[in-house]
């Protein structure tokens, strides 16, 4: 996998500037287009827990970041000013991620949609976007956790 080292140093300023949890885990942008984002976040001291494996508040960060990502640059190509956040969120952890964790959201479709509903109608919709989590340097394509978070957009008065 390549990384886009321009997004991956665009997303670590802005937790450097605006949410230092996410500096902190040292983030990769992988692959960010309109169907699909890809980050990685490494398994090293600061982002495991005492099993040894990633703790699942960093595990929080990927899903949020591989949903968020999309959503904001897909915003910030519309012209519409339209505030992001996620109302809730569901996790299964199926095995431990005791190796460096990728995080895939392919749901551009959806996130699209919302944004055009959202900006056709000046109301606030809610759509849940699902993101898997891998292992590949040590389980291949197994998924080792599922996120479902529900991202809710409006247009800023």
């Amino acid at each position: 996998m390549k990384t886009s080292w321009k997004q991956t140093a665009l997303v670590r300023y802005f937790g450097f500037t605006k949410i230092p949890l996410i500096f902190f885990v040292k983030p990769s942008v992988i692959q960010l287009d309109q169907s699909q984002c890809i980050v990685k976040i490494p398994l090293r001291r600061r982002t495991r827990n005492h099993l040894m494996s990633m703790y699942f508040g960093v595990l929080a960060v990927g899903a949020d970041l591989a949903g968020g990502l999309m959503a904001m640059q897909m915003i910030e190509r519309s012209d519409h000013k339209i505030s992001l956040v996620f109302k809730d969120m569901h996790a299964d952890f199926l095995k431990r991620v005791d190796a460096d964790a990728i995080f895939t959201c392919s749901e551009g479709d959806k996130i699209s949609s919302l944004i055009q509903k959202v900006v056709d109608t000046g109301e606030r919709y809610h759509q849940p976007i699902n993101i898997q989590v891998t292992a590949p340097d040590k389980y291949g394509n197994e998924i080792l956790a599922t996120f479902t978070l529900t991202l809710s957009l409006k247009v800023k008065d």
